[in-house]
């Protein structure tokens, strides 16, 4: 039996594992300034049904069933305002994926935390206790790739603070969120995060996206082959154009 236990380091990360902690903030009709969706995908309190997360192209589902990602472990209310943890790991390759559920009406919460982890603050050891053996994951601020999926708050409201770069270690960011290039620039910086993929304009941030961004990092593509592929993945469920679908997304600075 799979469960996940948070706390002290037992082990460091090996060099072979790299770790991806995506801060997924669920659709809130309520509390968001989104374009109102059905009740049952926009209520921020349920990550079972919500657009972000439990329906059929929300984070949680569309990986559960993807035939490249493994689901080790769920738990509930990790923390205060995560409602929900999952996490994955790659079938063929050592790359481990650790989602975060957010409260809708703790958007704020969620992108602090995002730029915090962007900055390489607050590493977060993750220890899964699997049957054959124990491993320990370096998530927030000591993963390689962090990612941001959900309606782009910074429309909303400004963040209280910016979190600068702690380290030197190498972070790449993915900000599925409208037009997350002008919006998260500045906080971007900062945190000395590079911009592996985000965005110009209004768009679905569903998980379609995120998985086939990721499937180029993990096989270490370059910045435009991941942008292809995004863009690829995004016509093919939004079909709104591949040339339009190429100018929605860009990478780098």
């Amino acid at each position: 039996m799979l469960y996940l236990l948070v706390g002290s380091y037992s082990q460091s990360q090996t060099p072979s594992q790299r770790t991806i902690h995506a801060f997924v903030a669920l659709a809130d009709n309520q509390h968001q300034g989104i374009v109102p969706v059905p009740a049952k995908l926009g209520n921020g309190l349920d990550p079972a049904h919500n657009l972000y997360w439990g329906a059929a192209a929300g984070v949680k589902t569309f990986l559960v069933r993807s035939s490249d990602w493994t689901l080790l472990n769920c738990r509930e209310k990790p923390k205060a305002n995560i409602l929900e943890r999952c996490v994955f790991k790659h079938r063929r390759h050592e790359v481990y994926l650790v989602a975060d559920a957010y409260r809708g009406d703790a958007i704020q919460q969620a992108l602090v935390d995002f730029f915090d982890a962007a900055a390489g603050a607050s590493p977060e050891p993750i220890t899964l206790s699997l049957a054959s053996h124990p491993i320990t994951l370096s998530a927030h601020g000591g993963s390689n790739l962090v990612a941001y999926v959900g309606h782009d708050g910074l429309m909303d409201f400004r963040l209280p603070f910016l979190t600068h770069k702690k380290n030197d270690f190498p972070r790449e960011a993915i900000i599925l969120a409208c037009a997350s290039k002008q919006y998260f620039a500045e906080p971007l910086r900062a945190s000395g995060a590079y911009p592996l993929l985000w965005t110009t304009g209004l768009m679905a941030p569903e998980a379609y996206t995120l998985k086939s961004a990721l499937d180029g990092w993990i096989e270490q593509e370059n910045n435009e082959e991941i942008r292809e592929r995004a863009a690829g993945a995004y016509d093919k469920y939004q079909k709104c154009g591949l040339r339009g679908a190429r100018r929605l997304f860009a990478s780098g600075w």
